[in-house]
């Protein structure tokens, strides 16, 4: 068990332990008081026990994240999320915490780590510039959550012996409203723009809410535009891969997992690689149909591509991609953003990026349905019901005022006759100041007549005017 040995100006609890190879060691913690010895003595005792005592460790934060990602991030992260997930680690994770061990972190420990986050200027890299001074609460929410599951594995691998970022409170992260085109504004700039493969990119990303790397994975094979899937209101395109460019690392790491496709590239001393691979969630694999308008737009773009391929010949590199560049290459979103870019400045549009058309899609088709969140969802392949109510909530609250509206006119203005004739009710007016009563006037004349008729009434008023004492009596 453990023992307490009285130092010169301290206590140290003094136990043995079984490492994770198997080997017998000794441990030595210090405590500044013998009380604090005791109550240590008791707890390490109480675990071996009860068989939940967890050897002593040395490894750092830094080790042990490198452990996570070959045992756990290897086997469920696709390649995207490799390199995000790696790039948090090495930017944010490992030169703040981490030379920290493992089992010295504790909720306080993150709670201070969480402050130095929100101080720390976010890492420029060769093609993201940072907008703001300081991580954004978005940023330090997808840091904690990495973190989370890591320590949810350091617990299951009986590291620790509980998850310290567990119920931790997070900066508060507001979804802000998005900046988007109106239709009218949309329709100015498709008729505004001349770069074919932006035309088709920017109908794609509004009639079909699609993403900008499912827009330009998207294959022919996947387009169903033939006369009678139009005639029959039935043309789609179904979306199953995307395009993204990953690194070389990433690629060796995870070898070929959810990637169709690698694209040779055009110089090859170049560390990343452009691939088609699988979508990131389930969700995002669906079927979206086309409005007609589309879907002719799609044939008439469709036969312009098959006439380049015949006039290049061997020199068209076919990999049946819908937006691609003149040789059949593949387009990548950066070419797309610059040529938006360039439309919305020359157009004179609102400045908005090419991912607004995705947003201003979901508005649009919110306001169509009358807030039908499943039909929308199915659209845009939103993982969760609950994005679509955070970022869109400004249209919800619109319909819930046309709701209002429709019960006014399909219930109250023809129901009850009483509730017809039911009007504001009139504020009570203020009541006026109430007037003294006025003093009754004399009326001389009337009086003498009385007195002249009626010699007894002289006798009576006679009598009272005696009665009455005189100024000279007070």
């Amino acid at each position: 068990m453990a023992s307490i040995i009285k130092r010169k100006k301290n206590y140290s609890v003094v136990y043995s332990y079984i490492d994770e190879n198997g080997e017998k060691k000794q441990k030595w913690e210090t405590r500044s008081s013998y009380q604090d010895a005791l109550k240590r003595k008791a707890e390490i005792e109480s675990k071996k026990t009860s068989g939940t005592f967890l050897p002593p460790s040395d490894q750092t934060i830094k080790e042990f994240m490198l452990d996570f990602v070959s045992l756990y991030g290897e086997k469920r992260w696709g390649v995207s999320m490799y390199d995000s997930q790696t790039a948090l680690i090495a930017n944010y994770i490992n030169p703040i915490i981490g030379d920290m061990k493992v089992q010295d972190t504790t909720p306080r420990v993150v709670d201070k780590y969480i402050q130095t986050l929100q101080k720390t200027p976010p890492v420029a890299t060769k093609t993201h510039r940072p907008k703001s001074e300081y991580m954004s609460n978005q940023n330090i929410e997808k840091i904690i959550k990495l973190l989370r599951c890591a320590f949810k594995q350091a617990v299951r691998w009986e590291i620790v012996p509980k998850n310290p970022f567990d119920n931790v409170v997070l900066p508060k992260t507001e979804y802000k409203k998005r900046d988007i085109w109106t239709a009218e504004i949309i329709r100015k700039a498709l008729d505004s723009c001349t770069e074919s493969k932006l035309y088709i990119a920017m109908n794609l990303a509004f009639a079909c809410s699609m993403r900008i790397g499912e827009i330009l994975g998207l294959t022919w094979s996947n387009v169903h535009i033939e006369d009678e899937d139009i005639a029959t209101d039935n043309a789609y395109v179904y979306i199953d891969k995307e395009l993204v460019r990953a690194s070389k690392r990433a690629i060796e790491m995870l070898g070929k997992r959810d990637i169709y496709h690698i694209f040779p590239p055009l110089f090859a001393n170049t560390s990343t690689r452009v691939v088609l691979k699988k979508p990131k969630t389930d969700s995002s694999i669906r079927k979206v149909w086309l409005p007609k308008t589309v879907a002719y737009i799609l044939r008439q773009w469709r036969e312009s591509q098959n006439e380049l391929k015949e006039l290049l010949g061997d020199e068209y590199q076919d990999y049946d991609l819908v937006v691609a560049m003149p040789n059949g290459r593949p387009c990548e979103e950066r070419i797309i953003a610059g040529e938006f870019q360039k439309l919305r400045e020359s157009a004179g549009l609102p400045k908005v990026v090419f991912h607004s058309l995705r947003h201003s899609s979901t508005t649009y088709k919110l306001k169509l349905n009358h807030g039908d969140l499943k039909a929308t969802q199915g659209d845009t392949g939103h993982a969760q019901i609950d994005m679509i109510t955070q970022v869109y909530a400004h249209i919800l609250d619109e319909d819930r005022k046309v709701n209002a509206q429709k019960s006014e006119d399909a219930f109250y203005a023809s129901a009850n006759p009483d509730l017809r004739t039911v009007r504001p009710l009139e504020p009570p007016k203020p009541k006026e100041p109430e007037k003294p009563a006025a003093t009754p006037s004399l009326d001389l004349a009337g009086l003498v007549a009385q007195l002249q008729k009626s010699p007894e009434l002289v006798s009576t008023l006679a009598a009272l005017l005696s009665a009455v004492p005189s100024e000279k009596s007070f």
